[in-house]
């Protein structure tokens, strides 16, 4: 990437540690929303319980995630995510869609067809991810203009319900639910919305599925070259406790050649067993890869006691990523589930003036900016 060409963030991340954003669905169960404030009007007569659907908040309760957008904003977020973690049609189908397995029958490619096919998953899914790149754009700018610090929206696509390595039958080791195209097909749809609503750059994240996390990425492509665009893409996967993906068991190493010719932005951990376990992996991945690192693990294991559900608090946090940026790993940090807004403020003290991990990035494709 010329100078002339490149984006403003990695134009920070050259200079210090950038700061993103903590955990929506944490934060949201802060707020006491319970089934009717997510149903609203629009989605009273559903037939399926939709609280753990909080992409849906974006629609049926704008003014809460804007809120949560600004809070980790003012606690030092450079980098906010769209709360569009499960908006492709085919999570949303696990919402809105009678499973066939009550019936007598299974998820079968057949089945999902049909989820891609459907216009109103379609319309929902894009009005999801438009809606909330657009919430995330509007409280990103306000900030940048009290602060005069430029901020980022990074579109968020999660690694979805169903898995392309591995059958759900133990009987039929090459059934697959759905297929790569089905896959693609949903993610293109997403990162469409997501672009349309103003999104900086693309975040493919919380990786267990090495090969759904291909179908993302090659739907970013094909976006890219069929739409005229460009946008910085970031790469994060999730790793067990022997450091692999979580499906597909590849090893930092392994993660990274198989996403290295995307030649994203940044490449990371995030999510998994806690900043206490991850240092190792992370220092594999940042010794492996010539592109910058992020890391958002979450705030510990799950504890249905502790406030936030998770372990860790604020100064725990800080303190293990602070020894992250003292060991030179990290050019990104954050926080995933259980960091609320006081985890992140916590974390972007602790980093303010540490230095950031040293890397070397050769791009042969411009990145237009639309910062």
């Amino acid at each position: 990437m010329s100078k002339a060409h490149q984006h403003p963030l990695e134009k920070i991340l050259e200079s210090r540690i950038a700061i993103i954003d903590g955990a929506t669905g944490t934060t949201i169960r802060t707020y006491g929303m319970a089934e009717p404030d997510i149903r609203g009007e629009r989605f009273g007569n559903s037939t399926k319980d939709l609280l753990n659907n909080g992409d849906l908040f974006s629609i049926t309760q704008p003014d809460m995630i804007g809120d949560i957008h600004r809070r980790f904003l003012e606690a030092g977020a450079d980098i906010i995510e769209t709360n569009t973690f499960g908006a492709t049609s085919i999570t949303q189908s696990e919402f809105f869609v009678d499973d066939p397995r009550e019936h007598g029958g299974r998820k079968d490619p057949e089945f999902y067809q049909k989820i891609i096919e459907d216009q109103y998953l379609n319309d929902l899914s894009w009005e999801i991810n438009e809606r909330s790149a657009r919430l995330g754009r509007e409280w990103a700018d306000r900030v940048s203009n009290e602060t005069l610090r430029q901020r980022f929206v990074a579109g968020a696509i999660g690694p979805l319900t169903v898995s392309l390595s591995n059958s759900p039958d133990a009987d039929d080791p090459g059934f697959r639910v759905v297929t790569f195209d089905q896959v693609k097909a949903a993610y293109m749809h997403q990162i469409r919305a997501l672009i349309a609503g103003g999104s900086d750059l693309l975040l493919v994240e919380t990786i267990f599925d090495s090969l759904n996390a291909k179908a993302a990425l090659v739907a970013i492509r094909e976006v890219f070259d069929q739409d005229h665009t460009e946008l910085p893409v970031m790469i994060s996967a999730a790793v067990g406790r022997g450091g692999e993906t979580l499906i597909s068991a590849q090893t930092p190493e392994a993660f990274w050649n198989a996403v290295a010719h995307v030649k994203p932005l940044s490449v990371g951990l995030n999510c998994s067993l806690g900043p206490d376990l991850m240092y190792p992996f992370l220092e594999e991945l940042s010794d492996k890869a010539n592109v910058a690192i992020s890391c958002y693990p979450n705030a510990g294991l799950p504890n249905p006691l502790a406030e936030t559900g998770f372990d860790l608090g604020p100064p725990d946090m800080a303190r293990y990523l602070g020894d992250f940026a003292k060991g030179g790993l990290i050019n990104i940090a954050g926080g995933c589930c259980g960091n609320t807004p006081d985890h992140i403020a916590a974390i972007a003290k602790v980093l303010e003036g540490q230095p950031p991990r040293e890397f070397s990035r050769q791009v042969s494709r411009d990145v237009r900016s639309r910062a």
